[in-house]
């Protein structure tokens, strides 16, 4: 046998030494279900026949666990009907079975379940690099964040990895609407791997069940103004089939943002449409009755705002008023993530009773009511001759309506806030 042959087998016999060490290092450090110690750190993931990718996360989650050095548990939230609990199990992680469907409750499931200081989040399709694992734990430990997430637009996304759409449309285009509802000042809203304190989950009180649950840990975080972090991250090709929906899922996180933001849903686009309604009323009030006034440049090239401006007008108002009134019945009925902060909601909210709110109503259809009747005075006292001006009778009904719909509104919102 040569000399050189020699030295590599003696160096290969070293690797694997080394690495046989290192493995059993980790099975110290990998604690199950029956063990008396507690560990520091919790590695969640929920699976649905993940067969394909499972063995090489928890061994990438392995390796990163012997390179911390820290006690640690893994646990596999699953609901598969393949071999994935099997190749889980046999791995070292503690298999639990959600009794409900869906990814956010499998989540949930597990969180309720874990022993550690931190919690570990992520996807067990190979996507998620969990030897990166520790650059994300090191700035829990060392407290410069509640919450910790890999951003994949930050970092870099392998060749196939996620689709163009999602890449470039679907994903920024999510994390703006959450940035801008929620001020999370984030650039990977729905990254799945996320590092945290376990005492962070119990303040959040997370409550969804399908895949918006990434959206709803966002949202309650900034909201409750914890300190969120990025660390760009590489995004892999996954292993198995993709179960997310572009469309379906996306339309659902769009929609759990707006449900849970209604003065971005109700109020603002209410009293956009309400203010729009009364200027153009206002101008066609002053276009019909006192047509030598020229507020606008158009009315110098012969155009004017009547009949029709004043109806268009009296409908803009009565609707943004409906939408806006939604904006406080939601904030009552369903306590949003995002409550409404601007002056007018609040003091609805905390002041505005059943008989105050009643009150307004009486006086805003007393007031349409009085004008209208004052335009009938007009009309019988000059012998039934020409009628007043239409707009001025817009005027009238529309404070008419509104008065109805501010009394009803109120007996409404008294319904839902007393129970």
């Amino acid at each position: 046998m040569g000399t050189d042959e020699t030295v590599n087998r003696n160096r290969l016999s070293s690797q694997s030494l080394s690495e046989r060490e290192r493995q059993a290092s980790v099975d110290d450090l990998l604690l199950g279900a029956d063990s008396e110690q507690d560990p520091t750190l919790s590695v969640v993931m929920p699976t649905l026949n993940e067969e394909e990718g499972v063995e090489e996360c928890i061994t990438r989650i392995r390796n990163a666990v012997a390179e911390v050095g820290i006690t640690t548990e893994i646990i596999v939230s699953d609901s598969s009907t393949d071999r994935t609990p099997e190749i889980a199990r046999d791995l070292g992680a503690i298999v639990v079975e959600p009794d409900q469907t869906g990814y956010g409750y499998a989540y949930r499931y597990a969180f309720d379940r874990v022993r550690g200081d931190y919690v570990v989040m992520g996807d067990a399709d190979t996507t998620y690099d969990f030897e990166e694992l520790p650059k994300l734990l090191d700035l829990i430990i060392e407290g410069d964040a509640d919450i910790v997430m890999g951003s994949r637009l930050e970092g870099e996304i392998k060749d196939g990895a996620m689709p163009a759409l999602h890449q470039y449309v679907g994903n920024p285009l999510l994390t703006k609407f959450l940035n801008v509802f929620y001020d999370a000042e984030v650039s990977d809203a729905h990254s799945g791997f996320r590092v945290f304190r376990a005492d962070v989950i119990e303040e959040l009180q997370l409550q969804t069940n399908g895949m918006e649950f990434a959206s709803e840990m966002v949202m309650e975080a900034a909201v409750r103004e914890f300190e969120i972090e990025e660390v760009p991250i590489t995004y892999h090709e996954r292993e198995g089939d993709a179960t997310l929906h572009s469309f379906r899922d996306g339309w659902r996180h769009v929609k759990f943002m707006l449900l849970n933001a209604p003065s971005y849903l109700f109020t603002v686009p209410g009293a956009l449409l309400l203010g729009a309604g009364v200027v153009l009323m206002g101008f066609a009030f002053v276009g019909t009755t006192l047509p030598s006034i020229r507020i606008l440049p158009v009315w110098q090239h012969g155009v004017a705002f009547g009949v029709r401006s004043a109806i268009a007008g009296s409908l803009l108002a009565i609707v943004g008023y409906q939408v806006a009134s939604m904006g406080v019945f939601a904030t009552v009925a369903s306590d949003p993530i995002r409550r409404p902060d601007d002056v007018v909601t609040n003091a609805i909210i905390n002041h505005l009773s059943l008989e105050r709110g009643g009150t307004v109503g009486f006086l805003l259809f007393l007031l349409g009511a009085g004008y209208a009747g004052y335009l009938i005075y007009q009309w019988v006292t000059i012998g039934y001759g020409a009628l007043p001006g239409i707009p001025s009778d817009v005027i009238a009904f529309t404070l008419i309506v509104l008065g109805i719909q501010t009394i009803f509104g109120s007996f409404f919102m008294s319904s839902v806030g007393s129970r």
